[in-house]
């Protein structure tokens, strides 16, 4: 039976079959047009992201009397409407190789046909990238100058540990780019991540001993990610992501 998993609990675990599904839409890229008086066509302004995008499954629920369909009902709700100030896991059967990052934040409309079958359509909110699921394995090297591919066509956000003592740097060489960071005081480790945008150690900040521009990110292609001074070994979550 497919079933889609959201927050840790899998639509057939709660009786719910699906009819139908709009699961692999893209979102438009953000960008925003300006005119110029006397010049033809219209300048482009990337706004350098992409929107959340929807995915939505269309379910039916069975049931051999009234009050049972009323139970069950009950207990999608409370299901679906938990924790609904946070982005939860969301996966299915039908794309086994990625999980997106999603919120149930809409009506739930439930149709009562023959007072045995509830009909309707979960619509979730998600983050406009699917993860990968064989990205979120970590790689280690003590070893500096090992590579890392990239097999998207999108910059991930990683997650990286730097281990070491005293100071060190980290370079992380693309095609087209050679960015790098000088870490000051490792005191065992350094952690990164680039999602959130934070170095800290920890529960402790550590952004203050760290230079460089921005954070890591590992580029579409080959990744050589080099290091020196104090640093013995790196650990990184690569997170690759497609739309």
């Amino acid at each position: 039976m497919n079933y889609f998993e959201y927050n840790g609990i899998r639509s057939s675990d709660m009786g719910v079959r699906i009819s139908a599904k709009d699961i692999f839409s893209a979102p438009k890229y953000d960008i925003s047009f300006f005119s110029i008086p006397g010049r033809d066509g219209e300048l482009i302004s990337p706004n350098k992201r992409y929107p959340n995008t929807t995915v939505s499954y269309t379910c039916f629920v069975p049931a051999k009397s009234i009050a049972e369909l009323a139970a069950k009902i009950t207990a999608i709700k409370g299901w679906l409407y938990a924790e609904p100030d946070r982005y939860h896991t969301l996966s299915d059967s039908y794309d086994t190789a990625f999980t997106r990052r999603a919120i149930f934040n809409n009506k739930l409309d439930i149709e009562d046909e023959l007072n045995k079958i509830g009909v309707f359509t979960v619509n979730f909110t998600c983050h406009p990238m699917r993860f990968l699921n064989a990205g979120q394995a970590q790689v280690s090297s003590s070893t500096s100058g090992f590579v890392l591919n990239n097999p998207y066509n999108f910059t991930a956000k990683p997650y990286i540990k730097v281990v070491g003592r005293g100071s060190g740097t980290l370079t992380i060489q693309s095609k087209n780019a050679t960015e790098q960071w000088h870490f000051s005081t490792l005191n065992g480790y350094t952690e990164c991540d680039s999602e959130l945008m934070n170095f800290y150690h920890g529960t402790e900040p550590k952004n203050d001993t760290v230079s460089g521009e921005g954070f890591p990110c590992l580029h579409p292609g080959a990744n050589t990610i080099s290091f020196d001074g104090g640093i013995t070994e790196v650990q990184v979550i690569p997170r690759w992501v497609s739309l």
